[in-house]
């Protein structure tokens, strides 16, 4: 049995892209979409992944009330080849090719980057009936001693069956060094054997733990379902992967899902939860997921509600979470563990992410209030509320101590904190498909400086964007310690400077990467530029900006299967300084462009003091 599939109008290329207006192009994304089935050998009608299965009506929103994140959008319209895909390798225009030796506009520290690695490889880009895939974007990554973890979405799901060899039907890819980063095997598609009924859908968040000896990973994913019944729930699910063996002979062990989050009873159905990212507490062996959940018990205009999920640790590789559990054993809707904002009656809140406070247990979780909601003539209202930056205040006790019930025992709003912030969603980036843009802030605790920073792009003083730094005093007070600064070191104005990542080090010392047109600030040419270890309570621009990349990527010649093309995040991580001769502390992922797809690429610096390598 054959049945068509209609795929929404693409984008056709950035310049079309720029002269468009706004809404319109994102009614244009906004088509019926049929569902596809696949027969077996054994005359049975097995679902495979296709674009909003259960033809759920948060997709019939996405471009005229809300926005959402790529995984959402991958589960919503499937497949949208965009871009020429044409051109070379692009270097930059002053023939600089080393990131080791790039120029960093000054400063201090001599935190040189390693030349690049694809943490992917193209010959997994291919479904089993080879057809190549275009894009692997919206990365993450983490790292323990030697061992790296980057993770990714993974265009080639969109074209592989349940089941494919390699968990290639899975949308969420992962890749792992054993070597510090210098080289990656591509693992495929994270492990699910229940692909009939539930697919990773992309967003994912990688985080490292290591107990008496043994490392593992956590991996997680959106994870929704594709089967055509009508009892069903979404999901955040992550997978536990473990490092088996050392050395040369080291290898990667993943685990089946582990459910951390589902949907809660909303009015129109089940909730959708969207938009994971995960912290973990290595002192009391807890992990914390937070996303954003549309449609559900505490959302209920469906304009997103930020919720926070909990796992216990104790036993590493046999993680209990609080409504989901190490396997689904109903697909019934439950409350979620906390939540952190209610749905606003009117703006849209979206792009959570959380850090943990080791030294107290206590979790902080910023988001963007307000985001494409501030654009939209369908919420008039929100079209003279401030855009504002939210940072949230989750005391472990009584909020998060105790047994993992339900709901937390901590029913109150969390104190909040916010800072007003110039939005760039309006910005159209050339070569970069993603409309609107987002604001999102990125969050790290420092115990050392008493702080919790937040870092994000904002507008106010360059229509290419800046990225700003506001730092806090840890507690309930959220009390800002200064003014926000501004991280990178240029001022051309109209330069593009978006989607940065942000992690503390031991010594509580703040390293930023981003996106960065400096170089070539006229073109799409673009780079990733990092400001390392700098002080949370720094009051100025810091002297110095490293380039991470080697070779600048024109996102004008790349092709993809994905909107957006790049993903909506960057990501870093800090590792502790060991006595280890590969381990490099600081890692930086992103989704580059310098083979005409977007590949997750990687690169590391050290941060350790002599003698610590």
């Amino acid at each position: 049995m054959i049945r068509e599939i209609h795929f929404p109008e693409v984008f056709g290329n950035s310049t079309l892209n720029t002269r468009a207006m706004p809404r319109l192009l994102l009614l244009g994304l906004m088509a019926s979409l049929t569902l596809i089935l696949v027969p077996t050998a054994d005359a049975q009608t097995i679902p495979t992944f296709v674009p909003n299965p259960l033809q759920n009506p948060i997709c019939s929103r996405i471009g005229n009330q809300i926005q959402v994140s790529l995984g959402l959008r991958m589960y919503c319209f499937g497949p949208q080849p965009n871009g020429p895909g044409t051109g070379a390798p692009t270097s930059s225009s002053n023939g600089e090719t080393s990131a080791s030796t790039a120029s960093s506009s000054g400063g201090t520290g001599t935190f040189n980057f390693s030349p690049n690695v694809n943490a992917a490889n193209l010959a997994e880009d291919i479904s089993p009936s080879g057809t190549r895939a275009y894009g692997q974007s919206e990365t993450s990554i983490a790292a323990a001693g030697p061992y790296v973890v980057e993770a990714w979405n993974d265009a080639t799901g969109f074209y592989s069956p349940c089941p494919s060899p390699n968990y290639k039907e899975e949308l969420t890819g992962v890749g792992f060094s054993k070597d510090g980063g210098n080289t990656f095997t591509d693992l495929g598609g994270l492990p699910n054997d229940d692909c009939a009924n539930n697919l990773y859908v992309g967003d994912p968040s990688v985080q490292a733990l290591q107990v008496g000896g043994t490392t593992y990973f956590y991996v997680s994913s959106i994870y929704y379902p594709v089967s055509f019944s009508t009892g069903v729930t979404y999901k955040v699910a992550f997978s536990v992967c473990t490092v088996v063996g050392s050395g040369s002979a080291a290898s990667l062990s993943c685990s089946q899902p582990v459910i951390a989050a589902k949907s809660s009873p909303g009015s129109f159905g089940p909730g959708t939860l969207d938009k994971d990212f995960m912290t973990l507490d290595p002192v009391r062996k807890r992990l914390y997921i937070s996303y954003t959940e549309f449609n559900g018990s505490s959302d209920p205009m469906g304009l997103g509600a930020i919720e926070l999920a909990a796992c216990d640790l104790t036993s590493p590789a046999a993680p209990v979470c609080n409504n989901g559990g190490p396997t689904l054993t109903a697909e019934t809707p439950d409350l979620p563990y906390f939540v952190v904002a209610p749905g606003d009656m009117n703006c849209v809140q979206e792009g959570a992410y959380p850090a943990v406070d080791p030294m107290t247990g206590d979790v902080y979780v910023a988001y963007e209030f307000n985001w494409f909601s501030n654009l939209n003539s369908d919420t008039p209202s929100c079209r003279s509320i401030q855009v504002q930056n939210v940072l949230a205040y989750v005391a472990f006790n009584p909020c998060l101590a105790g047994p993992l019930t339900l709901p937390s025992s901590c029913t109150s709003p969390p104190p909040k904190n916010s800072v007003a912030i110039t939005s760039m969603d309006a910005a159209v980036i050339p070569g970069y498909n993603r409309f609107p843009m987002n604001d999102f802030p990125r969050i790290a605790v420092s115990d050392p400086a008493g702080t919790v920073s937040i870092v994000w792009n904002d507008a106010r003083s360059n229509p290419g964007g800046d990225i700003l730094l506001q730092s806090f005093n840890l507690g309930s007070s959220l009390t800002p310690t200064g003014a926000p600064v501004k991280i990178n070191n240029d001022n051309v104005v109209g330069t593009f400077h978006f989607l940065p990542a942000m992690s503390a080090d031991g010594n509580g010392r703040l390293s930023i990467s981003w996106y960065d047109r400096r170089r070539n600030p006229n073109t799409a040419l673009t780079d990733v530029y990092a400001a390392v270890a700098i002080s949370p309570r720094i009051t100025g621009t810091p002297s110095s900006n490293k380039r991470v990349t080697d070779t600048s990527s024109d996102w004008n010649s790349v092709s993809s299967d994905i909107v957006p093309n790049f993903g909506d995040y960057t990501d870093n991580y800090v590792s502790p300084c060991v006595q280890v001769p590969e381990d490099d502390p600081l890692f930086v992922a992103w989704s580059d462009g310098r083979l005409n797809v977007p590949q997750p690429f990687e690169s590391h610096a050290g941060l350790c003091p002599s003698g610590s390598n």
